[in-house]
């Protein structure tokens, strides 16, 4: 007898699906609770102009909503339950925060991972030093810049300073109205016939990044033969003065010369948001938010973790290349009495599902010969999804399973995210990576979420309204649902 096909169900109706504009697919209250995020996203990015600054506003909030610190539950005699909510900081800069959940630790977590570190210039050990009656700071930037589009803007100095006693300065100039700015002089059309027939990454050099900080020659010095550089003396009076900071300080300071001003609302219709370091502060925050207006207990432990040093790689005590995410989670394992040792910590990394929520690329009309426009995501169409990133081949890519892809798109539709599928551009454009793999690496599975950026790496960043909010909904989404 033959034998019967069985009829496939189809997971929908037959219809073509593309990605396209979703702001008129929203209800009036949704729109206002778009507006209503991007504003507080808006302050959160005007005030987090380095790492350090976001885990401090990071931590100020989850300590709002009843966070503790982990260390303070170990050193009281805590213990993890269901419902309690606790975060772990490294060096302050690197942040991990958790909802615990019903089930056991072991039966793994559910993880939105981000990093609050932009390419950015940093000032160089020994960076002031005088030259043509002006003194300037030496700098060496971090991470994937753009080198020209750094000179001929207003920059601002943010960082710490810990000075030989161990006390610790704050620094943050170029921000208030009435503050001075910095910035990094070009040279005159006039004179620059040879710098324009140079290429775009060879007309301003790294070395060349040399930020203006002031020409007024220190006042008892000005007359005096003996001294030279007197402008330099005069800047190192004013720390002085003002900060009580000596020139050997800076030995032991990060300094970060970041765009001055605030994050504003972009176009006559305000649909966009152009700020610095979207790149991957839009995610970072997004995650933080989702965590913390989480209801009630999750099933699965809600996990939030906001790292440093991907943008040179993820390296460093505070990179995602650390073992701080398993030592954190050992620590969890610890306070909640498990049982099986180092096996429960490796079933509980194995278990766990993560979104990696990293930024992704828009197809940009202004530069169509590196996009693929069927496979590359559009603004304000949602959070972007991205089965892999890494380049050409793949390369430096986890390549999330299609198992996953699944359940990411059950728990998004099933929640009323708008979302969209997305690529780094064509094939051998290029590519990027994210800390994904790091994470892959103990058997989790794993896929990169992110908000899609135009000019993605330069001083200012354009990203979507809808997009930020999306992705906020969708990780609040996956932080909370429970697994079938």
């Amino acid at each position: 007898m033959p034998t019967r096909k069985k009829a496939v169900p189809a997971s929908a109706p037959a219809r073509v699906w593309k990605r396209d504009n979703a702001w008129n697919r929203l209800e009036a209250s949704e729109r206002e609770a778009v507006e209503a995020y991007c504003r507080d996203y808006v302050a959160f990015l005007s005030a987090a102009k380095t790492e350090r600054e976001a885990y401090d506003l990071a931590v100020a909030d989850l300590r709002a909503r009843g966070f503790v610190d982990l260390e303070d539950l170990e050193r009281e005699g805590g213990r993890l339950r269901a419902g309690l909510k606790v975060y772990r900081g490294c060096r302050g800069k690197t942040l991990m925060a958790a909802v615990i959940g019903r089930r056991p630790l072991e039966d793994g977590l559910h993880i939105v991972g981000g990093h609050t570190d932009a390419p950015r210039l940093d000032a160089k050990p020994v960076p002031l030093y005088q030259d043509g009656g002006v003194a300037l700071l030496d700098t060496h930037y971090y991470g994937g810049i753009k080198k020209y589009q750094w000179v001929a803007l207003p920059l601002a100095l943010h960082g710490v300073v810990i000075r030989q006693d161990g006390s610790r300065l704050a620094i943050c100039i170029g921000e208030a109205a009435d503050d001075p700015v910095f910035a990094i002089t070009d040279i005159l059309p006039h004179l620059g016939k040879d710098q324009a027939a140079k290429t775009m990454a060879e007309g301003i050099t790294g070395e060349g990044l040399n930020v203006l900080l002031g020409s007024l020659p220190a006042a008892a010095a000005a007359d005096d033969p003996e001294v030279k550089d007197k402008v330099k003396l005069g800047i190192l009076r004013l720390l002085e003065e003002r900060y009580g900071m000596v020139e050997e300080d800076f030995a032991s300071a990060e300094l970060e010369v970041v765009p001055a001003g605030p994050a504003r609302e972009l176009g006559l219709d305000r649909s966009m948001l152009l700020g610095y370091g979207h790149d991957d502060r839009i995610c970072a925050y997004a995650g933080l938010r989702a965590l913390g207006d989480l209801e009630g207990t999750p099933e699965h432990t809600a996990v939030v973790l906001l790292c440093d040093k991907e943008e040179i790689g993820s390296v460093g005590a505070t990179g995602m290349d650390s073992v701080f995410f398993e030592n954190t989670v050992a620590e969890f394992l610890a306070l909640a009495r498990p049982r099986g040792g180092d096996l429960a910590l490796r079933r509980c990394l194995e278990r766990s599902r993560m979104l990696s929520a990293d930024v992704n690329a828009l197809h940009d009309p202004n530069y169509p010969e590196v996009s693929s426009p069927n496979n590359m995501a559009q603004i304000n169409a949602g959070v972007v999804v991205a089965k892999y990133t890494g380049a050409r081949g793949k390369s430096g890519s986890s390549d999330a399973s299609a198992e996953f892809m699944a359940e990411v798109r059950r728990v998004f539709n099933e929640a009323g995210v708008v979302w969209q599928t997305g690529e780094l551009g064509k094939v051998d454009g290029g590519g990027g990576g994210t800390i994904a793999m790091f994470l892959a690496r103990y058997g989790m599975d794993v896929v990169d979420c992110g908000v899609g950026l135009f000019s993605m790496h330069a001083p200012w960043e354009v990203a979507g309204k809808l997009d930020a909010y999306m992705a906020y909904k969708g990780y609040r989404a996956f932080l909370a649902h429970t697994r079938r």
